[in-house]
């Protein structure tokens, strides 16, 4: 079953200067959050978020303020994430906003004992507000199409546990190995490039941009 259309739309018709103004407002907030937080510069990043914004990933669901705090955590005992945007297509309606770019995600670790790159190919999906006339994100999901992973050292030889390996989404299941391997407790249903989960989440963008709030059950 092919999954439903996004909710953002491609259109030909002129939209209006401020609705340019918003979307270049809205993709510097995308851009400064890869900057930001890849940099560990985690007062800046603070002003990418509202006060009640939300984080899912792979490996964390939880309050922005929560995210900021454990990534920074994270870096400095030696995790090594990256991230590298590509394209932004940007919908938006009065005060709200629905971004989809294109973005990759870069982790490098131990996956037994031999030194790993995971990079994860998908699209950040964001639901932003304009808020005291500053955009932010209120809420970031993230969808997870495929990914691979390769030694740092050509002539090393990795050999993964097939039967753990099929137990994650095939959009990011090496992503996953990896971060398991490390004891992080990776959420398995996160959205991919079809079936329901993806299906909701366009679903609750469409009732994000109507002025629907975000049901709370969809945050994690």
């Amino acid at each position: 079953m092919v999954s439903k259309r996004p909710v953002l739309r491609s259109s030909r018709r002129t939209r209006p200067a401020g609705a340019l103004v918003d979307r270049l407002a809205i993709r510097e907030v995308i851009e400064n959050w890869v900057i930001y937080r890849d940099a560990g510069d985690w007062d800046a990043f603070r002003d990418v978020w509202h006060d009640d914004g939300y984080m899912t990933a792979t490996w964390f669901q939880g309050s922005a303020a929560d995210f900021s705090a454990v990534s920074r955590r994270g870096m400095e005992q030696g995790v090594s994430i990256l991230h590298f945007l590509g394209g932004s297509s940007v919908e938006v309606e009065g005060s709200r906003a629905i971004a989809q770019t294109r973005m990759t995600i870069s982790q490098r670790a131990p996956v037994h004992g031999v030194l790993c790159d995971v990079v994860c190919t998908g699209r950040f999906y964001d639901f932003l507000a304009r808020r005291r006339q500053r955009w932010a994100i209120v809420l970031r999901r993230v969808i997870y199409e495929k990914d691979r992973i390769d030694p740092l050292d050509p002539s090393a030889t990795l050999v993964l546990d097939a039967a753990r390996l099929q137990q994650f989404p095939v959009g990011y299941r090496h992503l996953a190995y990896l971060q398991s391997g490390l004891g992080f407790d990776v959420k398995c249903n996160l959205p991919g490039s079809r079936g329901p989960e993806i299906d909701a989440l366009y679903d609750n963008g469409k009732k994000w941009l109507s002025g629907l709030p975000i049901d709370n059950g969809f945050l994690g």
